[in-house]
């Protein structure tokens, strides 16, 4: 394993080649980018959008908070039980229908931006859209991988376990055991496709596997 050191414009320009790289015949290129909440996994889903429309990819903005499940299931246990936030919160059968599914290969070709608000749990309303050719969906979430998503790039933003305990603000302190199991049964940093150490937000780290 080599783990360099690179700033946060080189890490944006790396993973948008990875994206660009693919060819646009293939149809759309599903990314999820996957991190602890202090490791802001939107932003660099942000950061994307821009050089990839330079290479002429259109992209698609979702976020995996607003594909929860109705609070009704989600919260059945309580508002602080770690393990239903790890297996209960995603809607994973919405958001692969209405999202990622639904501009693969066999989808329909177009796509929901927002199901549910994550605060109310209420329909978001939104308008389907439809899939431009070239489609890059880039998707912001945490505990998402392993989850049974239809993606096609994972990206995760690792912690330490020690980062994550400081990072995490004490009323989130029950969050801490499912990010414990997540690590434990999922090993992110061994199935996510591209892994960045971010202890240090300014001087992220990229890993590559031997």
């Amino acid at each position: 394993m080599r783990v360099e050191p690179v700033s946060p414009e080189v890490l944006v320009a790396r993973v948008a080649a990875l994206v660009a790289e693919r060819p646009r015949e293939a149809g759309a290129v599903r990314v999820l980018v996957d991190g602890h909440p202090s490791t802001h996994p939107e932003a660099l889903a942000d950061q994307l959008v821009e050089p990839l429309r330079v290479a002429g990819r259109p992209t698609a903005r979702v976020a995996v908070r607003d594909f929860l499940r109705p609070a009704s299931v989600r919260l059945e246990h309580g508002h602080e039980d770690p393990d239903a936030l790890l297996d209960e919160w995603i809607d994973v059968g919405a958001l692969n229908r209405e999202v990622l599914s639904a501009v693969g290969p066999a989808g329909e070709g177009r796509y929901l931006p927002s199901l549910r608000d994550p605060v109310t749990s209420r329909s978001t309303r939104a308008d389907y859209v439809e899939a431009l050719p070239g489609l890059v969906v880039l998707l912001d979430g945490s505990l998402s991988l392993g989850r049974g998503l239809d993606v096609d790039l994972t990206v995760h933003l690792a912690l330490q376990d020690a980062t994550v305990a400081r990072r995490t603000p004490p009323a989130d302190a029950w969050t801490l055991p499912a990010y414990a199991r997540y690590r434990a049964e999922t090993a992110p940093e061994r199935v996510a496709d591209v892994v960045v150490r971010v202890d240090d937000a300014r001087r992220p780290a990229w890993v590559t596997r031997a």
